[in-house]
């Protein structure tokens, strides 16, 4: 991955869309907001989405299908590392399948390093995601980073408002080898909703994660999913690697690491 930082230009500097490429269908605008310059020294741009009516794409761990959105940063000077800030998802129940993601529109926080500090970061950012209303289709964009903004666009700031919580409680997990990788049932002391949903997380995007399977007993949450590598085989996972994403209808919470029972 990669960071940033670039010289303050213009308030009004428009996005930097798509350019002349062919939008695929379901997506009707692509661009990158102007960056501007964090407190840390980094600097924010976002990812922004405008999808046609009835169409959805995907958070970083959907579930049991979709296609979660991958960056290639290797078309930007100077970025040292990326890391996008994931506003909460939606529940999206569809033909008896629960996903995470989102209709209408995006908005994805991006916060850029430089390699150099003070120095710009400038090029382009390669994405891919999926887009579906009945069946999928792939999405490949190329995307110029827009010149800097002296503040943040509004809906940078709004879509940083929505980003999970962190807490600090500590999770306990178990973790059983299966046939094709391995079994982890995080648990929490938390209440369940009927309109919670969870997401377990390795932050190894080439290992699959189902979706988890979410139960509750007196004060106690416990998700349940698999792991699986590109082996397709039990293989090492470090417990502190496991995130737990618990997403209700008034905000979301996110649990990183957990005590193997």
């Amino acid at each position: 991955m990669t960071r940033l930082a670039l010289p303050l230009i213009a308030l009004l500097a428009l996005p930097a869309a798509a350019g002349t490429q062919d939008l695929p269908q379901g997506l009707e605008t692509a661009a990158l907001l102007p960056p501007y310059r964090t407190e840390a020294g980094t600097w924010m741009t976002a990812l922004r989405l405008e999808l046609a009516p009835g169409w959805k794409t995907y958070w970083r761990s959907p579930g049991d299908s979709g296609v979660p959105p991958r960056f290639d940063w290797a078309g930007l000077a100077n970025l040292d590392h990326a890391r996008a800030h994931w506003p909460r998802p939606e529940v999206i129940d569809s033909a008896g399948e629960r996903t995470l993601g989102y209709h209408g529109a995006l908005v994805l926080p991006i916060e850029l390093a430089p390699a150099a500090p003070g120095q710009s970061v400038a090029g382009r950012v390669e994405v891919e995601l999926g887009l579906c209303l009945n069946v999928c289709v792939p999405a490949d964009l190329t995307l110029d980073m827009p010149p800097a903004a002296t503040s943040p666009d509004p809906a940078i700031l709004a879509a940083l408002a929505q980003v999970p919580e962190p807490v600090e409680a500590a999770l306990t997990c178990t973790l059983t080898d299966i046939a094709d990788g391995v079994r982890v049932a995080a648990s929490v002391g938390a209440r369940l909703s009927a309109d919670t949903a969870a997401a377990l997380e390795l932050g190894r995007p080439e290992v699959w994660v189902s979706a988890p399977v979410v139960t509750a007993k007196d004060d106690e949450l416990t998700a349940t999913a698999d792991f699986v590598p590109p082996a397709a085989r039990p293989f090492p996972l470090d417990p502190a690697e496991v995130r737990l994403t618990l997403i209700g209808p008034e905000g979301a919470v996110e649990y990183q690491g957990c005590d193997p029972a």
